[in-house]
C-alpha cells in the first residue's frame, strides 16, 4: 500500500498553487515535459472552450505525437490545430482568427493582435494544413470515449453510499474532476482504460481528504469499494495510475521552478 501522505501532498501542492499567483509562463524559454500541453491548456481558457473540448484536444495532441516523433513537428502548432479540430468535433466551434490570436499571444507575450497581413495568413494557412495532417496521422478516427461520463456516474452512486453529511463536507467531486482534467496533460492517460482513470481520479480525491467507502475493505482486492463498477482493475493497476497522475503535479512544479 502506498503512503497516503504521498497521495495527500498532490492535493495540498494543488490548493497551494491556486493560491500563490504564478508568473506567466515563457513557453518559448521552458523545455520541460508537458509544457506544450499546458499551453493547450492555458489557450483553451483564453479561448472560453468547454473542458470536455479542451480535453479532446489533448487527446488528439497526444495521440498525433504518439504515431510521429515530436521533434518532426511544431508541437505548439500542433496545439493549436488540435484546438481548432477538437472544436469542430465537440460543436463547440472557435473562430480560427481567435485561435491564431491567442496561441500567438501566449506564446509571445504582450504582443497585439495581428493585422491581417503575411504573418497572419502564414499562421492560418499552417493550422489548416496541420488539421488535414493529424486527420490523416489518425486514420480520420477521432472518436474518443472519456472518463468524463464514467466519472459522473460513480460520483452519483458513491454520493448515495456516502450520504449528503459526508459528501458534502469535502470537495470530492471537484476534486476528482480536477485530477481528471489534469490528467489530460499526460500523453499516459493513452494508455488506460477511460473507466479505470475515472475510478483512480475518484479514489484520488477519496484519499486526499482520507474518506472511507462505508463496507469496503483496502486490504482484500475483492472488497475494494470500485469492484462492483470495474471487476478488472486491480490493484496494482490502479496505483499505477494514480502514481501516473501524480507525475502531473510534479512535472507543474518543475515547469514553476524554471
Amino acid at each position: 500500500m502506498k503512503n497516503l501522505l504521498d497521495v495527500m501532498s498532490v492535493q495540498k501542492r494543488s490548493e497551494a498553487n491556486k493560491t500563490q499567483k504564478q508568473k506567466p509562463t515563457d513557453y518559448r524559454k521552458v523545455d520541460k515535459p508537458g509544457v506544450v500541453p499546458r499551453f493547450l491548456f492555458e489557450c483553451a481558457i483564453k479561448l472560453q472552450i468547454k473542458p470536455l473540448t479542451s480535453a479532446s484536444a489533448a487527446i488528439i495532441f497526444h495521440r498525433f505525437f504518439k504515431e510521429v516523433s515530436s521533434t518532426d513537428y511544431d508541437e505548439y502548432l500542433i496545439a493549436a490545430s488540435a484546438l481548432y479540430l477538437a472544436g469542430k468535433i465537440k460543436d463547440d466551434p472557435v473562430k480560427i482568427r481567435d485561435v491564431i490570436n491567442v496561441t500567438h499571444n501566449t506564446l509571445n507575450r504582450g504582443t497585439p493582435p495581428l493585422e491581417l497581413g503575411d504573418e497572419y495568413w502564414s499562421i492560418r494557412d499552417a493550422i489548416v494544413q496541420a488539421e488535414l495532417l493529424i486527420a490523416r496521422t489518425l486514420k480520420f478516427d477521432l472518436n474518443i470515449e472519456h472518463p468524463h461520463k464514467y466519472l459522473l456516474y460513480y460520483m452519483k452512486t458513491l454520493q448515495s453510499w456516502l450520504g449528503h453529511t459526508i459528501w458534502s463536507s469535502v470537495p470530492i467531486a471537484k476534486s476528482a474532476a480536477s485530477f481528471l482534467q489534469d490528467f489530460h496533460h499526460s500523453s499516459k492517460i493513452l494508455n488506460h482504460k477511460p473507466s479505470h482513470i475515472a475510478i483512480c481520479c475518484l479514489s484520488l480525491a477519496l484519499q486526499s481528504y482520507g474518506i472511507q467507502v462505508p463496507l469496503a475493505d483496502e486490504s482484500d482486492e475483492a472488497s475494494m469499494w470500485y469492484t462492483p463498477f470495474v471487476s478488472d482493475l486491480t490493484k496494482e493497476k490502479h496505483w499505477e495510475i494514480i502514481e501516473d497522475i501524480i507525475e502531473i503535479y510534479k512535472q507543474e512544479s518543475e515547469i514553476n521552478s524554471f
